[in-house]
C-alpha cells in the first residue's frame, strides 16, 4: 500500500488530503501545516496526523503532495526529493523557470517523480477526446473566472490560461512559431485579461482567451479537423462531437465518465508512483507551458508598446 501525505492543508490541500484518506490502495500517513487552527480542524475531520516538520512526514511516506504558497513549493520539494520521495507540486511548480530546472535535475539525479498540478489536464472530458483530436487544425480555448483575491502574484497566463497552454502543447504537436498577443490589467497591477494567438509550425492555429475578472466562470475547448469537430466543456465534463464522413456531418457519441478531477490527477499520480512511469503532466511540461507563457507575456508588452490611442 503507497503511503502518502500532504504538506499545505489550504483549500486546495485540504481536498488533496480529503480525497487520500477516500482512496482504497492509499495510505494516507499525515500532513504538515503550519497553522495550529487548520491543522487541529484537519486531525479531527479527517482522522489523519499532524507531522511537526517536512522531514518527519517524509520518513513515514512513499509520496506527497505539495500544496504549500508557490514561494515555499522549491524548498519543500527539494527536501522531498533528498529523502527518496516522489512529488505532486501545485503550480506553478516553482516561483522562477531555474529553480523548476532545478527540481528537474535533482529528481532525476534521485530517479523520483515529479507531477505537476495541472488538473484540467485530468479533466474526464479531457481524457475522453485527447486521442480524437490528433490531426486539429484550429483550437480555441476559453477560459473565464471570476475575480478572487489568490494568485494575485502572478498573472492570468500563469493563473489561468497555463492550462491551456498545456493542452497545446500536449495535443497539438510542433512548434510554436507565431505569437500574437494583447492584454491588460483590470483588477490588479498585472494582466487579468488576455488574448492570444499562436502559430503552430504544422499550420495549426490556437486561439486562446483567459479572464480572471469574468461575470461567470466558463471552461470550454473547441478541436476543429479536416473532417471533425469537438466541443469540451471541462466544467460540466461533456463534449459534443461531429464528424464528416462521406460529404454528410455526423454526431458523434463520445462518452465521459464524469469524476471528480482533482481525484483523477490524484490516481495518476499515484499510479505513476506504483509503476514508475512518466506523469501526464510532468515537471518537464510545465517548464514548457511557462516558457510558451513567458514568451506570450513578452509579446503582451510589445503590443502594449506599439498601441496607439
Amino acid at each position: 500500500m503507497i503511503r502518502a501525505g500532504v504538506i499545505g492543508t489550504g483549500s486546495l490541500g485540504r481536498n488533496h488530503a480529503r480525497i487520500l484518506t477516500e482512496i482504497p490502495s492509499v495510505q494516507a500517513a499525515g500532513f504538515v501545516d503550519a497553522n495550529d487552527a487548520i491543522a487541529a480542524g484537519i486531525e479531527s475531520t479527517l482522522k489523519i496526523k499532524c507531522y511537526d516538520s517536512v522531514a518527519a512526514l517524509a520518513k513515514d511516506v512513499d509520496c506527497a503532495v505539495v500544496a504549500t504558497p508557490t514561494t515555499t513549493h522549491f524548498e519543500v520539494a527539494t527536501e522531498l526529493l533528498n529523502a527518496g520521495c516522489d512529488v505532486l507540486v501545485e503550480k506553478p511548480i516553482t516561483s522562477t523557470v531555474e529553480e523548476a530546472q532545478r527540481l528537474i535535475d535533482l529528481a532525476a539525479q534521485k530517479s523520483r517523480i515529479v507531477q505537476v498540478g495541472h488538473v484540467e489536464r485530468y479533466n474526464p472530458a479531457i481524457t475522453a477526446v485527447a486521442d480524437l483530436v490528433h490531426g486539429t487544425r484550429y483550437f480555441e480555448a476559453e477560459r473565464l473566472g471570476v475575480f478572487v483575491p489568490r494568485s494575485l502574484d502572478i498573472d492570468v497566463l500563469l493563473d489561468l490560461m497555463i492550462h491551456d497552454l498545456n493542452l497545446v502543447l500536449s495535443l497539438l504537436p510542433g512548434e510554436v512559431v507565431e505569437i500574437r498577443a494583447v492584454g491588460v490589467p483590470a483588477l490588479t497591477d498585472k494582466v487579468d485579461i488576455t488574448n492570444v494567438r499562436l502559430q503552430m509550425a504544422n499550420g495549426a492555429v490556437a486561439n486562446l482567451t483567459a479572464s480572471r475578472v469574468s461575470q461567470e466562470r466558463v471552461r470550454k475547448q473547441r478541436f476543429f479537423g479536416s473532417d471533425f469537430y469537438y466541443s469540451v466543456d471541462t466544467k460540466e465534463q461533456e463534449v459534443k462531437g461531429f464528424k464528416l464522413t462521406n460529404g454528410v456531418i455526423q454526431p458523434v457519441s463520445v462518452s465521459v465518465e464524469k469524476k471528480e478531477p482533482l481525484r483523477a490527477e490524484l490516481e495518476a499520480f499515484l499510479q505513476c508512483v506504483e509503476q514508475r512511469t512518466r506523469p501526464t503532466v510532468s515537471a518537464e511540461d510545465w517548464l514548457a507551458a511557462v516558457e510558451l507563457a513567458l514568451r506570450i507575456g513578452a509579446a503582451i508588452e510589445d503590443s502594449v508598446r506599439s498601441f496607439k490611442a
